[in-house]
């Protein structure tokens, strides 16, 4: 009899806290959303400069050099076709680690609101998950803008809408807005916030398998390409657009959830110490 109050205690409180743990994290995502929402075509907009860029220097550029069968594989129509989804992937990156990070920067060095923010009594993990869900709403946001590109020049709706290609973006939107939040509560200066982009996010746009098959790779580089979690999210969302999902990489969307994850268990921890 005892046991079986106690295992319902016990579930009330695991209850009881889960749902109190996402209301908070929405409460804090809300204070961010208020602002975002007002400047969604900005947003959308500034993600799309990158993309574009490399669409045209290296889908039509490079790429007319680049056949199915040499150097990509011949499931692809095109070479463009190959890296629209790596760019889907760069794009989203970029917009949710840069906007999480100067947005606690901002409040941080130059606002001096955070501290405000840390006397809020709610859980250190809803502290982190509200930044991290405002980082991945800017992320969702330009990805729209790219995924909108992607349809108009290769006609295929379906292949940048399904749930499979989405799930895979929202994933690796949670892993670099964590990311994002991780360095904007270490960041002493907007100088080693740079430093952070130039080190992590500009050699992950390259190396993240988002311009090139990692499968041709030497060993020695493929355990290199194969650490960044921007390699996983390319080669999920150009398997989930194009080929059949008997050949999609399922192992992909567990290893975003475990980065997704451990930022998680960092960031709670991080914000738990966080003294400003």
């Amino acid at each position: 009899m005892k046991l079986d109050i106690y295992l319902n205690w016990g579930k009330a409180w695991k209850g009881s806290f889960i749902q109190n743990l996402l209301a908070d994290s929405l409460t804090i995502f809300w204070g961010d959303w208020l602002e975002l929402r007002v400047r969604i075509a900005q947003i959308a907009a500034s993600g799309l400069v990158s993309p574009l860029i490399y669409i045209f220097a290296f889908g039509f550029g490079l790429g007319s050099s680049i056949k199915p069968g040499v150097g990509i594989d011949s499931a692809y129509g095109n070479y463009l076709e190959f890296m629209l989804p790596g760019m889907v992937a760069l794009s989203s990156m970029a917009i949710c680690f840069g906007g999480t990070t100067f947005s606690i920067c901002g409040d941080r060095l130059f606002s001096k609101t955070f501290e405000e923010l840390l006397l809020v009594p709610v859980h250190p993990l809803a502290l982190y998950l509200g930044k991290m869900m405002a980082g991945v709403a800017r992320g969702l946001m330009t990805s729209a803008a790219v995924m909108l590109v992607a349809i108009l020049f290769t006609g295929k709706v379906w292949s940048f809408l399904n749930p499979l290609f989405l799930l895979v973006l929202l994933l690796n939107c949670a892993v670099f807005s964590g990311l994002g939040a991780l360095v904007g509560l270490s960041a002493r200066s907007l100088e080693s916030v740079g430093l952070a982009n130039n080190f992590l996010i500009v050699p992950m746009s390259f190396l993240g398998a988002t311009f090139f098959e990692p499968s041709t790779l030497p060993i020695a580089l493929k355990a290199i390409v194969y650490i960044l979690p921007l390699t996983y999210t390319s080669i999920g969302l150009r398997s989930a657009a194009y080929l059949p999902i008997t050949q999609f990489p399922w192992y992909s969307l567990p290893v975003l959830l475990i980065f997704a994850l451990a930022l998680a268990a960092i960031g709670a921890n991080k914000f738990a110490s966080q003294q400003d």
